[in-house]
């Protein structure tokens, strides 16, 4: 007898593993392992309840909702099904107060957070939307997967974007990761932008790399002058009509296109260092190779301008001297000047470039030439402006 029990226990606690090992993949398996287990009975009420569910599915969801209740009055799960199945047919009225038992129950059910989200989008309260996505994405592992996408694309809505600011303020935890995401994914990259720029007039620190992401996917979708107004948030003082940073002396966590950003392919050495009297543009490349070495992205109005700048320990011959040069989005040059090797004019050098109509987006380019020299092309730029020509 009592090796019967011993054995009946045994094959009680295999059925009750195998079953929550299953409960997720197949919960009809796992019900049929258990039947007395509220938790498991939910989750099967939960799968009969999905968005292509039937009417006869519903009803039987229903009857293993309620079982489910009675067995285990915590089920969070269960409650929803009724709620869900309620709304489907049309019953709001039974559906909110059925979910309001269920946020008593648990703060953490998915479906609970999504049916309140779009029942407060329904109602035009656009703070308890907000509310339910700031729980919902606190409180589930998968409803970034979930809400991101929706999120962004509701940010073109100004009141959304003005709430948004007022949650993420508080530094949620999901904060990082949903601005990282709509940076690149968000469906509408000029609202993005507003966000961006809403957030940092609120003094809220951007994740490094997100803003240069989002000005660069604006200037790649031709929307020229909201990704310089972003980029002029983050940098009071910007002058659209130069170039910026002359002296190498900005120091950004992280750069964008309007900034200087080194070129470093094909064993190329080029970094700008920062010391105590200021910053240079540091440079080493190898002898057989030539090509740009630093840039940064214009947006001149058509006129004159003029290039100015000094460099320090370029020996080279005159073959071999490197340039700056000036070219439109499709790559036409603007013109060239030269740059000289540093002993000559204490290293100054100067020129002048004229910028067509049809030309919105320029790079500035500092480029090298292949060298004879058997150590190579090395040298500092110190100081460099492109300025309107005031002559």
């Amino acid at each position: 007898m009592l090796a019967m029990l011993a054995a009946g226990f045994g094959y009680l606690s295999v059925a009750h593993s195998l079953a929550y090992m299953i409960r997720g993949s197949d919960p009809a398996r796992a019900y049929a392992l258990v039947p007395w287990d509220g938790r498991i009975t939910a989750l099967l009420s939960e799968q009969l309840s999905g968005p292509k569910a039937s009417a006869a599915d519903r009803k039987r969801a229903d009857e293993l909702a309620r079982l489910a209740l009675r067995q285990d009055a915590t089920a969070v799960a269960a409650v929803a099904t009724l709620g869900i199945n309620a709304q489907a047919r049309g019953d709001t009225a039974t559906a909110r107060r059925i979910f309001a038992y269920s946020e008593q129950l648990s703060r953490r059910d998915l479906r609970t957070r999504l049916w309140a989200n779009e029942d407060a989008v329904a109602r035009g309260d656009i703070l308890g939307a907000l509310r339910n996505y700031d729980i919902a994405m606190r409180t589930s592992r998968i409803a970034p997967d979930l809400m991101f996408p929706l999120l962004a694309s509701a940010i073109d809505d100004e009141q959304i974007r003005k709430g948004l600011v007022t949650i993420l303020a508080k530094r949620p935890a999901w904060s990082d990761q949903f601005i990282g995401y709509v940076s690149g994914n968000g469906p509408d990259a000029k609202a993005t932008a507003l966000l961006f720029e809403a957030m940092q007039r609120r003094g809220l620190a951007l994740p490094a790399g997100s803003t240069a992401a989002l000005i660069t996917r604006l200037l790649g979708e031709n929307y020229i002058n909201d990704a310089w107004r972003l980029y002029a948030v983050i940098r009071p003082g910007a002058n659209r009509q130069s170039s910026r940073d002359p002296d190498f002396t900005a120091n950004p966590v992280s750069t964008t296109s309007f900034d200087w950003q080194p070129i470093t392919d094909s064993g190329v050495s080029a970094t700008i260092q920062h010391g105590e009297r200021g910053g240079v543009f540091d440079f080493a490349v190898p002898s057989t190779i030539g090509g740009p070495i630093l840039r940064q992205t214009q947006l001149l109005m058509p006129g004159n301008y003029v290039l100015q700048g000094r460099s320090v320990g370029i020996n080279q011959s005159v073959e071999a001297l490197p340039y700056w040069t000036l070219t439109c989005a499709e790559g036409r040059e603007l013109g060239r000047v030269s740059v000289f090797n540093s002993t000559q004019d204490h290293g100054r050098f100067s020129g002048r470039f004229v910028v067509p109509a049809g030309c919105p987006i320029q790079q500035l380019l500092f480029v090298a030439r292949p060298s004879e020299s058997i150590s190579g092309f090395t040298g500092q730029i110190v100081d460099v402006r492109l300025t309107p020509d005031a002559g």
